[in-house]
């Protein structure tokens, strides 16, 4: 497996694939920064053998063996760019995977393209941010391979389907910021659940306290997980990587049965069953939402004053209701000729009908000009609400804020955004969403207030920057001792300590601190190894990914029962794709081709695919 990236990102997958998968990994990193940095000009051939002399390999264990014989953990490259002499002196031609995680979009596609034509049978991993233009990559990748290997390139691993040996070459793109978005929200919510989107199915990961004694749990479909034992933790219900004996994953039955005094994760299926959501549109504002209240009414009242005189009009002159009205309008817009002639009646009408129409002028002005301010406005950014409450306060609009800020969204959940920079990459969505934002530095004074922070629910810290976050989480917690907050730190040692010490200094507040690197590293790593990625529920600071993956080719699956294939702490088989193998339709739930009740004698076969 080769990895090439510039953050933490880079690191902890090799780190996964090392320790998880057991791979041999050679990590490509920039030089450090002890280095000097190279010039970016003179990117030709002719600057290759400058740029291998400034790589360096270091042999952090064995014992020096050549790159065919390379151990884990042995070979770390230091480049300025992944350039083709990079890459091929990495041995991307007879790699397994390559992963490109920079955090530049270009930087990755130039590199995966140049990595296909090294070796077209590479399975490729992408890290882009943007949506639309990944899924282009992914086909035209994927396209590229089909062609120079003269085999079909499969299913792409991210967009659902079946799969098949094809899937080994595929192209996989990941965004970061979409993998720990739902983490990072489940985290800051209380009352919302962690959801996996398993083929159409919603997979609910719930934490459950220790059972009473006499008491029995609901294990539910299963039980993913049993919590830290937090006897000696100074917040007691929540735990953490280090918190008492730490979290147990995957356990088996005896391991459930004999815990005592620990919460457990369980696994339920939920499933929507109210009405079908509303189409919207989105950036379109309601047609009512363009005058105000009081220009409504006067424009109502005109509307039945014309009518009124259209109405005495008929009974006047007995004439036809549609010329009455037609005459009406005329009056009302100064345009008929005077009615001297006419009787009596008539002309009083005649005349309220041009007073009417004088009133009529300033209520049409007051409507064009309300019209123009409210579109003014809705391109500007929005105020928070005098009496906003109960909300989510959102630190940093970069990425991963971004991201996070649109889910929120989607789960209607109030929020209001604090953002140092005017220019920042979440404003436009923030506009497009009408959501508030306060410009300003987060560290100042007055601006966490004008967020409302002390009416606030729940305070997530996203910005890049680790003294930020921990300034703003202090901050707002001595305004608010039992505020919820959720910190984004880079350094995982630090981000341990102060998520411990937070704890002590306000036990009775949820506080959590979430490194993007760990929560995206698990579904970068599984889809390095040719597994179809379902999503990842956060357990404390560690991480359960659920993939789909086909029973052939895997001898710790095929030809074993679903027993036999458990490994306590590693992998579990959850459900089986029916439809995957065209079983009967008696053998399927309604309206899904997973099966989640799998007796434990039943025997995998090489045609099934299963959830893990």
């Amino acid at each position: 497996m080769v990895v090439c990236g510039d953050d933490g990102l880079a690191h902890r997958l090799a780190t996964e694939l090392r320790g998880v998968y057991r791979e041999q990994v050679v990590l490509v990193v920039p030089p450090s920064r002890s280095t000097p940095p190279q010039p970016m000009a003179g990117r030709a051939r002719a600057a290759s053998a400058a740029l291998f002399g400034r790589m360096v390999t270091a042999v952090n264990r064995g014992t020096g063996g050549s790159d065919d014989t390379l151990v884990p953990d042995e070979r770390v490259m230091e480049a300025a760019e992944p350039s083709e002499a990079v890459l091929a002196d990495a041995g991307v031609d007879r790699a397994a995977a390559l992963a490109l995680v920079y955090d530049d979009d270009e930087t990755n596609i130039r590199a995966a393209l140049t990595a296909r034509r090294l070796n077209p049978r590479l399975r490729l991993v992408l890290r882009l941010y943007n949506r639309r233009l990944g899924q282009h990559i992914e086909e035209l990748l994927d396209q590229a391979a089909e062609v120079a290997g003269g085999t079909s390139a499969g299913h792409r691993g991210g967009h659902g389907g079946h799969g098949g040996h094809g899937a080994d070459i595929a192209t996989t793109v990941l965004s970061d910021a979409d993998t720990t978005a739902p983490a990072l929200v489940a985290t800051a919510l209380v009352g919302t659940s962690k959801v996996v989107d398993a083929e159409g199915l919603l997979l609910r990961a719930v934490e459950r306290r220790p059972p009473r004694p006499g008491e029995v749990a609901d294990p539910g479909l299963c039980t993913l997980a049993l919590l830290s034992a937090t006897s000696n933790d100074p917040a007691g219900a929540e735990g953490s990587e280090d918190s008492g004996d730490g979290p147990q994953l995957l356990p088996d039955a005896d391991a459930v049965a004999a815990a005592t005094g620990r919460g457990a994760v369980v696994l339920e299926q939920v499933s929507y069953s109210g009405p079908p959501l509303p189409a919207r549109r989105a950036g379109v504002m309601p047609f009512a939402s363009l005058f105000s209240a009081r220009l409504r009414w006067s424009l109502a009242g005109l509307v039945a004053a014309v009518v009124a005189l259209a109405v005495a009009l008929i009974l006047v002159t007995d004439d036809h209701p549609l010329h009455a009205i037609y005459i009406t309008l005329l009056d009302l817009f100064a345009i008929n000729d005077p009615a001297v002639d006419a009787p009596l009646g008539q002309q009083v009408l005649q005349l309220l009908s041009g007073l009417v129409g004088l009133l009529l002028l300033p209520v049409l002005l007051a409507a064009v000009l309300e019209a123009l301010g409210t579109f003014r406005t809705a391109s500007a950014l929005r105020k928070p609400p005098r009496g906003l409450s109960g909300h989510v306060v959102l630190l940093g609009l970069g990425k991963i804020g971004t991201r996070v800020l649109t889910r929120l969204r989607e789960l209607h959940i109030p929020v209001v955004c604090v953002e140092a920079d005017p220019e920042a990459r979440g404003m436009a969505v923030a506009r497009r969403l009408r959501v508030p934002v306060v410009v300003g530095d987060v560290t100042q004074e007055g601006v966490l207030e004008s967020a409302k922070i002390h009416r606030a629910d729940a305070l997530l810290a996203l910005t890049s920057i680790d003294t930020t976050n921990l300034e703003s989480v202090l901050y707002a917690r001595s305004v608010r001792p039992d505020l919820r907050a959720v910190l984004r730190l880079y350094d995982d040692d630090f981000a341990k300590a102060v998520y411990r010490t937070l704890r002590t200094a306000h036990p009775a507040a949820l506080t959590r601190s979430r490194s993007v690197s760990h929560l995206a590293a698990p579904a970068f790593a599984g889809a390095m190894m040719g597994r179809q990625i379902l999503g990842a529920i956060p357990v404390e600071r560690r991480v359960l990914l659920f993939a789909a993956v086909v029973v052939d080719g895997h001898p710790q699956l095929e030809g074993r029962t679903v027993a036999e294939a458990f490994r306590p702490g590693a992998w579990r088989v959850l459900a089986l794709d029916t439809a995957a193998r065209g079983a009967t339709a008696g053998a399927e739930p309604p309206g899904s081709g997973l099966v989640w009740d799998l007796p434990d004698t039943y025997v995998l076969r090489a045609g099934d695919r299963v959830v893990l």
